[in-house]
This record gives structure tokens, sequence and C-alpha cells, in this order.
């Protein structure tokens, strides 16, 4: 027997999966850190003798836990919902609820949407401000066509499904040489003599599972889809060159993964030149909160030359068990669903797309709505070009027969009838147009203080670009430092360089705002942020740069109120006039100042709570009466007043942050 292993490679030796080893260990009271901790000769041998001791279950509790699984969660329904055709023009809206339209408009200027009665409003719109009144809003599904299950077995439809995998990484720090090699390592790819056509997704096979790679042009792409609501990848894979470490665009992955939340395994490469430093590498990552395993962390890191082709299934391996310990699942018996990757028009096949297919098998045949778009596939072809009948979860496919290009990101579901779909593409279009002239603008610091939303939490993201990496640091600590409890300032990215166009898309997907120091605009940015709504800021002065947040913050900031008792009057008589009772009143601590807030006490009780409608010295009408003298105190409807009553004035002041 060895007398040192990993465990990944013990559960492997075992047929079983790192996670029941894992609790299995755990059982033993062995305590281990993740799957790439190595066991020593001792604990193999305890595993190994609890395993063969096992006894297998009862039948009827095997019966039991059938049950269980056959049983579906039971799913709390919204008391009050909303249906819509994926847009709802304001009127309509303000109808459903049973709200005046004009107290409509007010609540959605109150979150930056500029929109007039008859303009339309996007489900995510609509939601937001449905939410506000109590409503949950709720799409009408499109007709879906009906797929009859082949031989899945009873309360089993739920399957695992392969990772999909994004390659990010600075640029000549050897991205496309890893995924070619990744290629080469496929036994697939070998038989059908290399790959053969470029569709953007490619999926590797190896004996104890797939992975789909997207061979996507870096973060850029990566963002933009999540900018436009898909989010597609379950792991990045991040490659560092091992002679030149961390660098710029090795930062800008990091956040952008960090940012989709997407766990990342790194793959340090280039190990095979003489200047190689991986140790180096590990500890420039550790500062970005990237520490390896064998470190006490949680982030995967694999050693590989991309050229030499070493340590290639290593990662592969790597990449399996973190897919494993996600528990990746999807319904293969569901109408198809899933996004564009890419899409072009091609001469002889007219508009086609690489699709990604998230649940459910798209077959040959069926009809689809891909974004404004719809189309019925005529054909499917895997990433080697061979054309296929269907393509389940996870699998890439280039799919011909739509109308149009669709966009990539664009979501793609089947659905039941080909008119049909073609009238809710027309529907869809009109409605594009529609909502594009009351695209809600991001986040901007004139725009803060509108954008409250009571009782959730809100955070300021910020992407700060500046000439010096001192400069960059000095105002990031110094703008997160203004964070408070209810308001968290978050840098969410930093770099030294001009605002480029992977800037506004961060900030487009994140809603943030970018703050440039000393540095001003590319081109091409300065019109993606026009396009995308994104508010960018440039400061030469850290100072000002602080205030302009901190003012944005005030605004930010729901105001903090606090009581303030003005004064005290004791009723001593009632007069009745024509309007209704006026009290006889004594003012015996501060000022009773008319039209302030008053709450009538009797015997330490409050009777009623208003303002007072009229204060008189005498027959004169009066602005304000001080301790120690008489007046008269009119409460306005209110008439059940008796001698000995306090009236108690207030006010509501803004307490100062």
């Amino acid at each position: 027997m060895v007398e040192r292993m990993k465990v990944y490679e013990l559960a492997r030796e075992l047929g079983m999966t790192s996670k029941e080893l894992l609790a299995q260990l755990k059982d033993l009271g062995i305590e281990v850190k993740s799957h790439m901790s190595v066991l020593i000769k001792e604990e193999i041998e305890k595993v190994i003798a609890k395993i063969e001791e096992k006894e297998k279950p009862a039948p009827e509790v095997a019966e039991k836990v059938e049950e269980i699984i056959e049983k579906p969660p039971i799913e709390e329904k919204p008391k009050e919902v909303i249906k819509i055709e994926e847009t709802i023009t304001v009127g309509e809206l303000a109808q459903k609820m049973k709200i005046k339209v004009n107290e409509l408009i007010k609540k959605l200027m109150g979150i930056g949407v500029m929109a007039t009665i008859n303009q339309s409003l996007d489900v995510a719109t609509a939601n937001k401000v449905a939410f506000e009144y109590g409503f949950v809003v709720e799409v009408l599904p499109v007709a879906r066509k009906k797929v009859i299950p082949k031989e899945i077995e009873k309360g089993k439809r739920l399957a695992p499904r392969p990772p999909v995998v994004t390659i990010m990484g600075h640029v000549d720090h050897g991205k496309t040489l890893l995924l070619d090699a990744i290629r080469e390592s496929d036994i697939i790819a070998q038989e059908a003599g290399g790959i053969t056509q470029h569709i953007g997704a490619y999926e590797v096979e190896l004996e104890k599972g797939k992975i789909t790679f997207l061979d996507t042009p870096g973060h850029e792409a990566f963002t933009a889809m999540r900018a436009r609501g898909a989010q597609v990848t379950d792991i990045v894979v991040l490659v560092v060159a091992a002679d030149d470490g961390i660098m710029p665009q090795t930062i800008e992955a990091i956040d952008h993964a960090r940012a989709a939340k997407v766990p990342m395994v790194v793959a340090i490469n280039k190990c095979d030149l003489p200047n190689a430093d991986p140790e180096r590498v590990k500890r420039q990552l550790r500062d970005y909160n990237l520490t390896p395993e064998e470190w006490g962390g949680k982030t995967i890191m694999a050693k590989v030359s991309a050229k030499e082709k070493k340590g290639i299934n290593e990662l592969l391996e790597m990449l399996l068990l973190e897919a494993e310990m996600l528990e990746l699942t999807a319904d293969p018996t569901l109408p198809a669903k899933g996004t564009v990757i890419e899409a072009r028009l091609d001469k002889g096949k007219g508009p086609v797309a690489t699709v990604l297919v998230q649940s459910g098998t798209l077959r040959v045949g069926d009809v689809l709505m891909v974004g404004d778009y719809s189309g019925k596939v005529r054909t499917l072809a895997d990433d080697l070009g061979k054309e296929v009948e269907e393509a389940g979860p996870s699998i890439p496919v280039e799919v011909s027969g739509l109308s149009e290009v669709p966009q990539a990101g664009d979501t793609f579901e089947v659905v039941e009838d080909e008119t049909k779909a073609r009238q809710m593409a027309e529907k869809r279009q009109e409605k594009a147009k529609a909502l594009e002239l009351t695209k809600p603008a991001h986040i901007s610091l004139e725009g803060l203080y509108r954008q409250i939303e009571e009782g959730r939490l809100k955070e300021l993201s910020l992407i700060i670009k500046g000439d010096v990496q001192g400069s960059i640091e000095a105002l990031s600590d110094s703008l997160e430092s203004l964070s408070s409890e209810e308001v968290r300032v978050n840098v969410i990215h930093k770099g030294v360089g001009a605002i480029n166009e992977s800037d506004v898309i961060l900030a487009s997907a994140s809603d943030a705002i970018i703050i440039g120091f000393h540095v001003s605009s590319e081109p091409g940015a300065q019109g993606l942020a026009s396009g995308e709504n994104v508010d960018i800021r440039t400061y030469d002065v850290i100072y000002e740069t602080i205030e302009d947040v901190k003012k944005a913050m005030k605004g930010m900031l729901a105001p903090k109120l606090k009581e303030v008792i003005l004064g005290r009057a004791e009723v001593r008589q009632i007069f009745k006039i024509p309007k209704g009772m006026i009290a006889g009143s004594y003012v015996k601590e501060g000022n009773i100042i008319r039209n302030a807030k008053v709450r009538l006490l009797r015997e330490g009780k409050v009777i009623y709570e208003g303002s007072i409608n009229s204060l008189k010295r005498f027959k004169e009408d009066a602005k304000e009466v001080k301790e120690g003298f008489e007046c008269g105190i009119g409460l306005g409807d209110f008439t059940e007043l008796k001698e000995g009553d306090i009236i108690e004035a207030y006010k509501m002041e803004e307490e100062k942050r």
C-alpha cells in the first residue's frame, strides 16, 4: 500500500465520488480541507476498513428514500400576481394594481425610469416597481412543445450535466494554446481527425465525463453575455503564465469572474520555461484572495505546459472534481432552453447560431423562439461539424433554420406552434423598439437618491481607472472607507490606464459607476457608455472625487428622522365655536407653534394624534405662543377635549449623519 495519497486519487481507486469519500472521512473523524488534501497510510486503511464493514441498507429504507425523492417540493405562491406578456404599458400596470397613473409615473421616476402612460416597461422594471405595492409580476409562458420522455425512470428526471467552462487570462499567457492542447487530448477529436470547423464552443470527453469549453474572445464577451442576462459559465479557468505572473488583464479576469460569482480554477501555464516560477504566481494570487489548497485555501491550482502538452489531463480531472462539488444537474426531458453563444450569416445555410443547451433536449424539427426572432431547426451540427439529431444539457450545437441572425447572449426556447412563434417574434420586435425609448439608465451619481429602494441593501459599486497604481490604491481606500452600515461602497475593479470598453461592459453588467482619475475614456468606450447608459466620471483631484461620492451617498441614504418636542400645554377650559371646539390652554413648557404636529395625552395615554389647525392669543391669530402664556388651540375635527388634557407639540427632524 502507498504511504501517501490525495483524496481524489483514493476516491478514484475505490470507485467513489470525492464527495462520498469526504463524507466517509468526516464519519471517521478525519478532517480534510478539500478533495485535494493528502492522506497518510493509516487514514487510507481506516477508510478501506469502514467500506468493507459497511452493510447494505434494508429494502424498506430504499423504498422510503425513493418515496421522498418522488415527492415534489412545495412552492409558496405569491399572494398577488400580475401576469403580463413580456412587456406592459405604464397605464395597464397602474390599472392592474388599482392605483393612479400619475402615482406610478412618480414611483418610476424614483427608480430612475422616465416614462409616460403609453410607454412599455420590461419585466424587470415592472416587477421592481410592482414589488413596492405588494405585487409580483409573472410572464405568461409561451406555448411550449410537448416532449415525451424516452424511458426515463420515474421520479428521477434531474440528471447530472457536464460543466461549462470559460478560459480567461492575460493576453499572451497561452489561453488559445491551452484550449488547442485540451482539444488535442480529447479521444473523440483524435478519432475524428481533429476539429473541422469553428463554432465557438467545444465538447471534450474523458473517461469520467464530459466538459464543454466556451471559446470566447475573453472576458469582454463573457461579461457582455452576463450584461444581457445570460449566465452560461459554471467554472472559469484563469490562465496565468509562470514566467510573467499577475498582469493587468489577469486582474480584470479575476474581477469579471467574481462579479459573475463563478468559481475559478487556476492553470499556471508555461511551467516548461527555464525562468518559470509557479510559487511566485501562487504568492501573487494569494494577494487577490485566491489561496492554493495546499496552503490552506480553497482555490484549485494546476501546473501545466500547453506547449509541451503536460499537466492537461490533471487540469481536466480537477475541473471534473470541481464540477462534482457543484452538483450540476438539468432535466433532459423538458423542451430545450438555452443561450446563443455566437451567430453569423452563412452563405449556404443562411442565419446560423451556436447555442448552448442549458436544460431539456433540442431536436431537429423543433420550433424555436430565439431572442426577438423565430425559426425551425433545420440542421444541428456538433463541434466536429457532424450533423446530429439532438443535443442535451450543456451541449453546444450549431443551429440552422432561423429567420434572422440573433445576438450573442440571446436566450432561446422550444415552443409548440410555428405560427404562434412568428406572431410572438413580431410582437417582441415591436416591443423591443418601444423599450428602447424607456430603457432604464444604470445607476449614476445624480440619480442615487431617486434610486433608493426601501428595505433593500444599498450598495454603490465603483470601477476605478487611474494613471498610476499609487493614486488608484489611495482613492480606492478612501472611497471604501466611506461605507456605513446602510450603504456599502464596493470597488469591484481597479486598474491603470484609460477607461476602455471592457470597463463599460463590466459596469453595465454590475450596475456600477466608472471613476477615472487623471485618465480619459477611449473613443469606443465613450460611445458604448452612452448606449449602455453607464455613468463615467473623470477627476484630477482626489478630494473632489471623495466629495462627489459623499454627496451622492447622502442622497442614497434614507433620511433618518428623530422627534423633537417643541412644547406642552395644559387644557384648562373648553370653548364651543361654530367650527368646532377650542381648548383654552396654558403653555407649561417650551413653545406651541401653529401647524405643528401634536398628540393629546390623557392620564399618560395618547388619545389623539394630528396637527394644530388654529392658534390664537385672545382673539388674534398667533404663529407661536411661548411658555407661561395662555392661548386657544384648535385641533380641527377632534372635539372630545377634557380639562386637564395635555397637548404636546413636536416636529420631525432629519438627524445629521
